[in-house]
């Protein structure tokens, strides 16, 4: 009920402020002199699609692509865009960008990039919450600073995810930060994001028409980049303070148990699912091998890899005739620490807790346990574990084998199989899916994980240099060789990118249309004609306008916030470059006006372009919406702070050093 009542006062909130904004265009056409737009019946449809828009986001009576499809049919049956319109976004520079950024992605994430990625974050963050997402979000700021700040998230999304799974903590405390970072991330450069990319272009045309009383300089690569900082290192702040209260500790994977062996087998054989590692002393010297040490039967705990000390070597399934030497570590699964802790007090061993060493080994993205039942044909059946060298055989660790209504835990390599025993193992992913095409096994859940292409890694990172180069260098260099005019749109670029992706093989073509989140597609398809109404009827204008009217003198840092706030409002129902193109000029003459600086209110404008967090209408925000599980309460209880806190940080910015 309270979760009612509070998207009630959300929605009766912003329906009350376009409304007011919408009444008050009278008492400022009366009062005002300066101009105005005339307000329309196309201009009233238009608000009354926003404030359904509105709607539907918050009670979400339909899925969010659902309601990007419904723009695209109601707004050309109004009669506020035409059809060809209401679809163009489908086919839009953004939308394409994003399908291309996203597959190429996937390719860097099938080849195990992303897994060096995320290993080399780890080294650094460790298990902490705070320092990951320091580190990821920084990062990827830092990225967008000099790119897309969609490609910038894209490329990092798969090894967040990666990140969240394997130290447990819920994805969505991971991808929200980092995706209002890669957002926040264009204010810190002039090539940052698309607002300040046009920004010099829009001043420049001020001078050439002449609309300012004196000549505008042009901002520099890095003019804005002391405010970009102080912009990311809040929003850092924040997460790291309010994020637990702000943000649903779930994921859209919540559904699938990501532990190492599947919720109804781990009740079956007691939770036999976690994972230590041990460290054998430098002094330490038993030449047994594991058989003689006998460690499943004495302590009901079983060494499913070791890292070697002399040969710096890993062996993921162990023999039963190896040896633990000084200096090696090994990971083991047992019931509980309390049993491992006293295994290895009793051998003389260093009890290390959780995985280290083994970190990315042993991670859920990479290993877990598997339940195989035999089955009639197998070669298996008479045959004991001993005899058949199960470990080097099938490079997987046998843990438990259930026959005839018991459980062995112990003694199980003199144990004849038979057909219906079922055997719990430990291995990788990779192992058990290649195991499942030789019917050996019958498994009684799907196999998890996905076979990695490691062999690409080195072809899927040249695609993506291709692309890179191609969004950040193809223009100087035609214009260098004498062909100004030659210049490559960002989606070309990208699929550039993913085609040679496919071609080398690195994804399938099949496997790059799985990896398109289609129900970002679809939203972001959806609200680009909300924008272009809002645009073409004057909509946008007559909001504008209106307001700026209103405010009449006042101080000139008042009249920045009030500039801010309006392009943080446009922002969210326009697309960035619409609300610049847009209140620019409108702001810029508003600022000579009343006597303020022209240049820093153009600045104004172009940063606050990019706060736009309370609603999923960002590409960004779009693309994190699914892979987060964030409903679009999410985005306002979190976005809400995050706007009032970036409007607090620029104007504080801009009043202490500008």
């Amino acid at each position: 009920m309270n979760r009612i009542l509070a998207r009630l006062f959300l929605t009766m909130g912003i329906t009350g402020g376009c409304l007011f904004l919408v009444s008050g265009a009278a008492w400022a056409a009366a009062e005002k002199a300066a101009r105005t737009v005339v307000f329309t019946p196309q201009i009233a449809i238009v608000m009354a699609v926003l404030v359904l828009v509105i709607i539907l986001f918050i009670f979400e009576f339909v899925r969010v692509d659902v309601v990007g499809i419904i723009m695209m049919v109601i707004l050309p049956i109004l009669g506020v865009v035409t059809p060809s319109e209401a679809i163009s976004g489908l086919s839009s520079n953004a939308v394409v960008s994003i399908i291309a950024v996203i597959i190429i992605g996937a390719g860097l994430d099938k080849t195990g990039s992303m897994n060096v990625l995320a290993r080399n974050i780890l080294k650094i963050a460790g298990k902490s919450e705070s320092r990951i997402v320091t580190l990821i979000s920084g990062t990827v700021a830092f990225i967008s600073s000099f790119m897309q700040n969609i490609g910038a998230a894209a490329l990092f999304m798969p090894a967040a995810i990666r990140i969240g799974k394997q130290t447990g903590i819920p994805i969505s405390r991971i991808l929200m930060p980092m995706g209002f970072c890669a957002i926040i991330g264009g204010t810190m450069t002039l090539v940052g994001a698309s607002p300040t990319i046009l920004l010099n272009d829009l001043i420049d045309q001020a001078n050439s028409l002449g609309f300012m009383p004196e000549k505008i300089e042009p901002l520099g690569l890095f003019t804005q980049t002391p405010i970009g900082i102080a912009l990311v290192a809040s929003a850092i702040l924040y997460f790291i303070i309010v994020g637990r209260f702000i943000l649903p500790a779930k994921s859209a994977d919540d559904g699938d148990d990501s532990s190492l062996v599947p919720q109804s087998i781990a009740d079956t054989y007691q939770m036999i699912d976690n994972l230590y590692e041990i460290e054998v002393p430098g002094d330490h010297n038993d030449p047994s091998t594991l058989q003689e040490l006998d460690f499943q039967g004495k302590y009901q705990i079983t060494i499913i890899a070791i890292n070697h000390a002399r040969t710096k070597a890993k062996t993921l399934a162990p023999r039963r005739t190896d040896r633990l030497e000084p200096g090696d570590t090994f990971a083991v699964v047992a019931q509980s620490s309390e049993s491992v802790k006293k295994f290895a007090e009793e051998m003389g061993y260093t009890f290390k807790g959780d995985p280290e060493l083994f970190g990315e080994d042993l991670s859920p993205n990479n290993s877990g346990m598997m339940e195989g039942i035999i089955t009639e044909r197998s070669e298996l059946v008479g045959k004991k574990m001993s005899e058949i060298k199960f470990n080097e055989s099938f490079e997987v660790n046998p843990i438990i084998i259930c026959s005839g209504g018991y459980c062995l835990f112990k003694d199980i390599s003199d144990h004849k199989l038979k057909s219906g025993d079922a055997i719990l193992m430990y291995g990788s992913w990779r192992v058990f899916h290649w195991l499942k095409t030789k019917k050996t096994f019958s498994f009684t859940t799907d196999v998890k994980g996905e076979i990695m292409r490691e062999d690409k890694a080195k072809v899927a990172v040249f695609w993506l240099g291709v692309a890179l180069s191609l969004v950040l260098g193809f223009s100087p260099v035609m214009s260098m060789l004498g062909f100004p005019d030659m210049k490559l749109s960002l989606s070309v670029c990208l699929l550039t990118g993913a085609l040679g992706m496919i071609l080398t093989k690195v994804l399938s073509v099949d496997e790059a249309y799985e990896s398109v989140d289609w129900m970002t597609v679809f939203l972001l398809a959806g609200l680009i004609p909300l924008g272009l109404a809002f645009q073409k009827t004057g909509a946008a204008e007559f909001i504008a306008t209106t307001i700026m009217n209103a405010i009449g003198d006042v101080p000139n840092i008042v009249f920045l916030l009030v500039v801010g706030l309006l392009t943080s409002f446009f922002t969210l129902v326009v697309s960035n470059v619409g609300a610049t193109v847009l209140l620019v000029p409108l702001c810029m003459s508003m600022a000579v006006k009343i006597g303020s600086d022209p240049r820093i209110t153009a600045m104004v404008v172009a940063l606050a372009a990019s706060n736009t967090f309370v609603l999923p209408t960002h590409q960004v925000n779009a693309l994190i919406m699914r892979p987060g599980g964030y409903r679009t309460v999410d985005y306002a209880r979190a976005g809400a702070g995050m706007t009032i806190l970036f409007l607090v940080v620029l104007i504080g910015m801009l009043y202490l050093f500008y």
